[in-house]
């Protein structure tokens, strides 16, 4: 089975995200490890995996930053 990657379109994104002064904590946090995913076989951890599932099941974060929570959630270890 291939592994997900980050989309080369997201990966833009949060490279952008990461370079924006003005960027929340917490979506430059889910930033970095969209980042760190891009072109690897990395999956997302335990703990990001709990803050991305946060994030998504809340309303205060915008659009793009639940698109980085999701890509994350969708490349975690399904056995856990």
């Amino acid at each position: 089975m291939p592994q997900k990657t980050s989309s080369p379109e997201l990966t833009s994104k949060a490279a952008a995200t990461l370079r924006d002064p003005s960027a929340s904590a917490i979506k430059k946090t889910l930033a970095g490890s969209v980042m760190s995913q891009a072109n690897s076989a990395n999956q997302t951890g335990k703990e990001m995996e709990a803050i991305a599932s946060s994030v998504l099941r809340s309303e205060k974060y915008s659009a793009e930053t639940k698109a980085f929570a999701g890509s994350l959630v969708s490349q975690s270890n399904k056995a856990r």
